[in-house]
């Protein structure tokens, strides 16, 4: 397997779509990637010869990629929860930091729903007649 940025990407994937497997690059930079390295995009990663293997890996040392890019995310996520803005502290607290709803969405930031005040009509009568047992 051709390893590029640190990532062993499979041999059977078209060229563009196997560089999409590395943090930090997209379609958008795949294009930018391959026209500089005069790549085919075409080309399975196994048909590539060492020789554009290189290329491709020089032209993306000028990307910030895997975990150069995680770090500095990380970082800036954490300059945001120490100097305590309100974008942190949504981080913090595990919820949406861009403005999204979370009334009705958000389940997935969110988890699981936990039903706070709605009792059915049976146990909501069984703790009654349970209170006035005492």
């Amino acid at each position: 397997m051709p390893r590029i940025a640190g990532i062993d990407l499979p041999k059977e994937k078209r060229t563009d779509i196997g560089l999409t497997l590395i943090y930090g690059i997209g379609r958008k930079n795949v294009v930018r990637i391959l026209s500089e390295a005069k790549v085919d995009p075409a080309k399975r990663i196994m048909q590539l010869s060492d020789e554009e293997l290189a290329k491709i890996n020089k032209v993306m040392e000028h990307f910030l990629v895997e975990g150069d890019l995680r770090k500095r995310v990380s970082q800036s996520i954490q300059r945001l929860k120490t100097i305590g803005a309100y974008r942190g502290s949504r981080h913090i607290k595990g919820l949406p930091s861009r403005g999204q709803r979370t009334r009705s969405n958000a389940r997935t930031k969110r988890g699981k729903r936990k039903t706070i005040g709605a009792l059915k009509k049976e146990a909501a009568a069984a703790r009654v007649t349970e209170g006035s047992n005492k």
